[in-house]
């Protein structure tokens, strides 16, 4: 299981957890990308926001991401006022 956690400075913070870090990366896109969108910036801000700083990150994650994961590390990156965080999740012992 995994887990991702990303803030927006002043902006969003949200989380999300799943088996499948191409599902992750996918919502972290999703999610992120809607709040900027909504953000009340003109679009070619909105735009240059997606492209230098949501895009790099994003792909980051799908690569160095899913190493470090696959070691059972975590992994952050951080871009302007974006930081995502990646970590492998523990799941609670069955009872």
């Amino acid at each position: 299981m995994i887990k991702l956690s990303w803030a927006l400075v002043a902006q969003h913070v949200d989380e999300w957890s799943g088996d499948s870090l191409a599902q992750g990366a996918d919502a972290l896109a999703a999610k992120v990308g809607a709040a900027v969108e909504s953000s009340g910036m003109k679009p070619e801000t909105v735009r240059h926001w997606q492209t230098d700083f949501l895009a790099p990150v994003v792909e980051a994650l799908r690569t160095e991401g899913a190493a470090a994961l696959a070691r059972g590390e975590s992994w952050s990156r951080a871009a302007g006022p974006f930081l995502v965080c990646a970590s492998p999740a523990i799941r609670p012992e069955a009872e």
